[in-house]
């Protein structure tokens, strides 16, 4: 890499240490930013999205070739075959290939997943917290020294996250420790929250449900979320249930895809996701600033989806699933390293965050939108970048391959809403318009960073301020320890308006 690309990856930060023999002090911290995303593709996953698109040719080829026979067949039949004097072969031939092609649209051609609706759920109003009170509440609790507390100052500061965000004050009570039963409280209050909402908008019969999946990266108990779902419910001896752990704030769209999976190996069911996080189980009372970054953006939320492949829900469903495209970085160190659940030099249990993860979070963006982009971007620029591609083999060569423009193929962005700062480098490096980022900013603002439902607080936002149309493209983007970006497209089946009463961006009409 030439020396000017990489001074383009640096960039600097001043970090106030605080007041040593009485004068402050500063340091100056180097860390690097996202790679250029416009500015390099890697072929390999390139060919990766383009192997993901001709896996299913076979569907796109047998269907016209079995169009041109049936119509063969039709062009050979006379009027006088539909008479009395009806020629038995041609008859029973044309009823068999009629069956044939039934048959292979049903069974051979793979069905499309449904999303009929999903809810957001808003905690009580009595856990709002502003960043003042976060601030008043941490010094009272007498667990962080004057350094922990001007850092996580400086961080709210420049996090982006409002003053109306969730928290479960007990966290800051003096000599609080963390228990199994405040976790399963603050899970219940969740989840319950949420699939209460999906059940009461779709209403759907608990024991309809076949396939349930729950996912929540730190508290995982036993029982399992899931077997606590089924229990509160009363769901069906035989229902598939799955618990996801430890997979982070990307375990939303993995669940998406098992959910998918299992709904093509038992077709016309239901499939009920819950995505959640149990903030008191993320919480740290240490010093260590690495591990207070956590403490400063993650707040409370839980979403709930139905999602089904039967063939008549598509009447009443509000988007299917287009693609879904999965990226782990887990080989390389740094990425494994980057987000890590440890103890402190104390014994104190936390999730340390790397100075590396926003370079290791831009490099699984970019491996994942280069894989989705085969899958997504119009003929005309998929063309565009072959022919660059064609006249730009020698290797010596200045000139950059011609670099597709992702905003054809979406009309409306959900990116994970992790912090101001990493969604100002994802607008830069893709280039991407303020009214692409519009609904990621106000639920980090809103809501902060709500792990695997954040993106799903982001839909309803969209929902809510009527932008949804018949025909739009919906991206959601997902980041995740280990590292992984996970993307999923969505596209609306109709136009879509914000329930004041279910939308979590809206008060009812009764409300005060």
């Amino acid at each position: 890499m030439a020396a000017s690309d990489e001074t383009e990856l640096l960039s600097t930060e001043i970090v106030y240490r605080g007041i040593i023999e009485d004068s402050p002090t500063f340091s100056i911290r180097v860390r690097r930013g996202l790679p250029d995303f416009l500015g390099s593709v890697n072929l390999k996953y390139v060919r990766l999205g383009y192997g993901y698109l001709l896996s299913h040719g076979f569907y796109f080829v047998t269907a016209p070739v079995l169009f041109v026979v049936f119509a063969a067949a039709i062009g050979k039949l006379t009027w006088e075959d539909f008479g009395l004097r009806l020629d038995l072969a041609n008859a029973f031939f044309l009823v068999g290939l009629s069956c044939l092609i039934l048959y292979v649209h049903l069974h051979l051609t793979p069905c499309s997943t449904y999303l009929l609706d999903f809810a957001c759920f808003r905690p009580p109003e009595h856990l709002k917290i502003t960043k003042e009170e976060y601030i008043e509440l941490a010094r009272k609790s007498g667990k962080f020294n004057t350094n922990s507390i001007e850092f996580q100052q400086m961080v709210l500061k420049s996090s982006g996250i409002g003053d109306e965000t969730y928290l479960p004050r007990i966290v800051f009570q003096p000599g609080y420790k963390i228990t199994l039963r405040d976790g399963r409280e603050e899970a219940s209050m969740l989840i319950f929250g949420a699939v209460d909402d999906i059940l009461a908008t779709t209403r759907i019969r608990p024991k309809d449900i076949k396939i349930l999946i729950v996912n929540c990266g730190v508290l995982n108990t036993t029982p399992s979320l899931s077997a606590m779902v089924i229990n509160h419910y009363k769901l069906s001896h035989n229902v598939q249930s799955f618990n996801l752990g430890g997979m982070g704030c990307a375990a939303g769209i993995i669940a998406i895809d098992l959910a998918k999976d299992l709904l093509s190996a038992y077709p016309g069911s239901y499939a009920l996701v819950v995505s959640t996080e149990v903030v008191s189980f993320t919480w740290y009372n240490g010093n260590d600033l690495d591990m207070l970054l956590p403490n400063c953006f993650f707040r409370m939320g839980a979403a709930a989806l139905l999602l089904s492949n039967h063939r008549l829900d598509w009447w009443r469903a509000k988007y299917e699933l287009k693609q879904l495209v999965r990226t782990h970085k887990g080989m390389d160190n740094r990425s494994f390293n980057s987000i890590y659940m440890k103890e402190d030099a104390e014994g104190k249990q936390g999730l340390s965050v790397s100075q590396d993860v926003i370079e290791v979070g831009g490099h699984a963006l970019k491996a994942n939108i280069t894989t989705l982009g085969p899958l997504v971007l119009p003929v005309s620029e998929q063309f565009h970048f072959f022919k660059s591609l064609l006249f730009n083999k020698n290797k010596n060569s200045k000139s950059k391959p011609y670099i597709p423009n992702y905003k054809l193929a979406f009309e409306h962005f959900c990116i994970l809403a992790t912090s101001k700062k990493v969604l100002d480098e994802i607008q830069k490096n893709l280039e991407l318009m303020e009214e692409c980022m519009e609904a990621s900013r106000k639920t980090l603002e809103r809501f902060g960073n709500t792990s695997s439902s954040s993106i799903w607080c982001e839909l309803a936002y969209l929902e809510a301020s009527a932008r949804i149309r018949r025909g739009d493209r919906i991206l959601q983007i997902g980041f995740g320890s280990g590292f992984k970006c996970n993307s999923v497209v969505w596209k609306a089946l109709r136009s879509v308006k914000g329930d004041p009463g279910k939308s979590p961006w809206l008060l009812p009409k009764n409300s005060t």
